[in-house]
Parts: C-alpha cells; sequence; structure tokens
C-alpha cells in the first residue's frame, strides 16, 4: 500500500485581518493629510505672500512680545507703589491686569500681522477664531484674577464689623465666584468661538441641579442658614447665648451647624437652619448686667428707720467704694441706681434696689460686686439697728425685752357670775 501526505494549511485568526486593517488605517491618515494640505494650499499661500508681508508678520508678534513684556512691568510697577501706600484695592486692580494683558496684546499683534496676509477663506476664518480665543481666555483670566478684590472688600467689611467668618466665609466665596467665572467662560467660548449650542449644555446643567439640590437640601438649609448668620450677626463666637434652653458660649460658627460649649462643658451643635428660624437670646452685647434686689425690713421699724434704711441703700451705692462700676463715666444718668421703699407685703415692708453693672464681659467682677455690696448693707443696718424680715409667725412674749407684752388684770365685783352649763352637777 502506498502512503500519501496529505498538506495541511494553518491559518491564524489574530493575523488574518491585521494587514487590511493596516493598510485602511494607513489609508485614512493619508486622505486626512491630503484634505488638510489641500485645504492650507501652502505652495498657493507661499506664492500670494511676498518676503514683506512675512516680515510684517514676524515684527508684528516680535512687537507684540516685547510690548506685553513692557506692559507687564509697568503694571507691577504700579501695582507695587499702590501696595506700599495702602491702597489694595486699587494694587490688586492693576496688578491683576498685567499677564491677561500681555495675552490680548500678543493677540492683537498676531491680528495685525495675520491681516495683511493674503489668505483663502479657511485660513482667514481660522485665524480670526485663533484670535478671538486668544482675547476671550485673556479677558476671562482678568476677571478671574478680579475676584481677589471682592475677598479683599469682604475683609474689610467682615473687620469693620467685628465678625470671625473671615477665615470660614471668605475662602468659600471667593472659590465659588472663580468657579462661576470659569464655567462662563467655557460657555462663551463654546458658543462664540467655536460656534456650539450651549441650550442643551443649560438645560444639562439645570437638571443636574435640580438633582443635586433635592438630594442635599437639608445641606442647603444649612448653608443659607450659616450665610444668614454671616449678613444678620445675631451672636459672634465667644459670646455667650441661649438657644431652646441651651446656655452656653458660641465656641464655632460653621457652614452646616453652630457649636455651642454649655457651662458643664458639654458641646451642643446646632443646624444653621433651626437657628436662624428660632429666637436666639444673646447676653454679650447688653450694655450692662442688670440686678434687681427686694429686701425685706421688719413692721415693727417705724417711719424714721425706714426712712434711714432706704438713705442707707442710696448712700452705698453713691460711695467711692461702689459708685463706679454702677455709673456709666460718659453719661451718669443712663441707667443709675435705682433704691425706693415700695411696698407693704404680707411679713415686711420692701426696699427695692435696681442698679447696672459694667462692663458687661466682668461676669465674675460683677459677683463680686454683688458680694461686697450685700455684706456692706447688712454692716450699715446693723448699726442703724434695721432688721430684715423674713416669712415668719412673731409670738410676743412677756419676757422678750425687745418686745415687751404688757399684761393687765381687769376685776369687777359687779360683773355677775358665770351661768352653769347646762346639765351640770346638782347640789
Amino acid at each position: 500500500m502506498k502512503s500519501s501526505v496529505v498538506p495541511i494549511k494553518i491559518v491564524l485568526a489574530g493575523n488574518q485581518t491585521a494587514p487590511t486593517a493596516k493598510v485602511e488605517h494607513h489609508h485614512s491618515l493619508s486622505t486626512l493629510y491630503g484634505n488638510m494640505m489641500h485645504v492650507l494650499n501652502l505652495h498657493r499661500l507661499m506664492l500670494s505672500n511676498g518676503w514683506l508681508n512675512w516680515l510684517i508678520l514676524i515684527v508684528a508678534i516680535f512687537l507684540g512680545a516685547a510690548a506685553g513684556r513692557a506692559v507687564i512691568a509697568a503694571l507691577d510697577s504700579v501695582g507695587g507703589r499702590l501696595e506700599k501706600k495702602g491702597w489694595h484695592f486699587q494694587a490688586v486692580l492693576i496688578s491683576s491686569m498685567a499677564k491677561p494683558a500681555n495675552l490680548v496684546i500678543f493677540a492683537l499683534s498676531l491680528l495685525v500681522g495675520l491681516g495683511q496676509l493674503h489668505l483663502n477663506s479657511v485660513l482667514r476664518y481660522a485665524s480670526g477664531k485663533m484670535v478671538m480665543l486668544l482675547i476671550a481666555i485673556g479677558v476671562f483670566w482678568y476677571l478671574y484674577n478680579v475676584v481677589e478684590m471682592v475677598e479683599i472688600a469682604l475683609k474689610r467689611f467682615i473687620r469693620r464689623h467685628e465678625t470671625p467668618l473671615t477665615d470660614q466665609v471668605v475662602p468659600i466665596i471667593r472659590k465659588t465666584l472663580r468657579v462661576f467665572v470659569l464655567i462662563v467662560a467655557v460657555l462663551f467660548i463654546a458658543q462664540n468661538v467655536f460656534d456650539r449650542n450651549i441650550g442643551s449644555w443649560l438645560a444639562g446643567l439645570g437638571i443636574a441641579g435640580l438633582a443635586v439640590s433635592l438630594a442635599a437640601q437639608d445641606s442647603l438649609k444649612n448653608l443659607f442658614g450659616s450665610v444668614t448668620i454671616f449678613l444678620d450677626r445675631p451672636f459672634l463666637t465667644g459670646q455667650q447665648v441661649t438657644y431652646q434652653g441651651f446656655n452656653g458660649v458660641v465656641e464655632d460658627i460653621g457652614f452646616r451647624s453652630t457649636r455651642l460649649r454649655l457651662f458643664d462643658g458639654t458641646l451642643v451643635s446646632v443646624p444653621n437652619s433651626d437657628i436662624v428660624n428660632t429666637s436666639v437670646q444673646n447676653f454679650s452685647v447688653r450694655p450692662f448686667l442688670r440686678r434687681f434686689l427686694t429686701i425685706g425690713i421688719t413692721y415693727d421699724v417705724g417711719v424714721e428707720k425706714m426712712r434711714d434704711a432706704v438713705n442707707i441703700v442710696r448712700g452705698i451705692l453713691e460711695s467711692d467704694e461702689f459708685r463706679g462700676p454702677v455709673r456709666n463715666p460718659e453719661n451718669p444718668n443712663d441707667y443709675p441706681p435705682r433704691v425706693y421703699f415700695n411696698d407693704f407685703a404680707a411679713d415686711s415692708l420692701n426696699i427695692t434696689i435696681y442698679y447696672y453693672y459694667r462692663p458687661v464681659s466682668d461676669y465674675w467682677g460683677f459677683i463680686d460686686y454683688n458680694q461686697r455690696f450685700n455684706l456692706k448693707l447688712m454692716e450699715e443696718f446693723e448699726k442703724a439697728g434695721i432688721e430684715f424680715a423674713f416669712t415668719s409667725r412673731t409670738v410676743y412674749l412677756a419676757g422678750d425685752p425687745k418686745r415687751r407684752l404688757p399684761v393687765y388684770l381687769i376685776k369687777d365685783d359687779s360683773a355677775p357670775p358665770p351661768e352653769a352649763p347646762a346639765g351640770g352637777p346638782k347640789n
């Protein structure tokens, strides 16, 4: 039997279409390159413009670059001088213009140089769009830098109104404004330079913004609440406030919540959206610390000693030792101390005392002043023999040396004897 050999053809699938794809890709690049060269038509461009036209283009670009450098140096010099004089706002206004002005000057020089060349419609359209793009970038670059002026103005406003929110609010506002400028720049360039319809973009941004706002509704409420606190300034960091029964010192004002440090050491975080919709008592902005005191004198004191008691209290408050903190040095008639005998109570004759302590920030000084006043009042009343009254029932005894009770025995022989009770004993 004669054996035969059958040839086997092996075809690799991975390499089967590779040469075809490579040829098609090379063909597409060649076609694109050919179309580009046809549009540019460099041969015709070189023939249509003489050496003088190209020289003018080069000189215009060189002069534009030189003029831009000169403008940068001049504006930086003027800005530095204004900064030394303390005119920070004007210095930022001038210095922020330096580099954007350089770009705009370069774009204008390029416009002049390209404008005197003989270009076809496609190249002239493309060169015009390029110059417009450079000018738009320069303008929005300047606006981006000018945001720093807003930051300076906000810092001055906050410093003038003595609010500690500078480190928290100003950076957020600066970043927000700069992001806004960038978004406007992108939309402007897309519509006016690249001729894109941005209506669909805006609609998409609106839908996305609506979804984000619904998802972050509570966070946005707190954010706007913090802005309201910043603008309205109902309290500042370090001030003592009372909110919904919480009495403490404001430790921090954030964009989500305000933190109160209570006097027992507890830290309470309150959402800003709740604070702006609820009343808050701010004790630190009071012009004074008022004390209202009622002291009772016993009924047996007599008229003269009651007058003495009122005069003693007034004399203590007008003395050199106690006068200073309860009298406004700028206007002595502004909330002076008041002392009056005002009421006949059930157990005492009442004297009402009002005085207004300054400064408000010295709370423990106010407590010490009250103690010294109380001790002085007790001392003076003891010297004058005036006794404080307290709720009690007095039993007068004959043996009390201070309150002698006279006892009289009345004997009348003409009075009939008392009748015997009914049903009494019989003789």
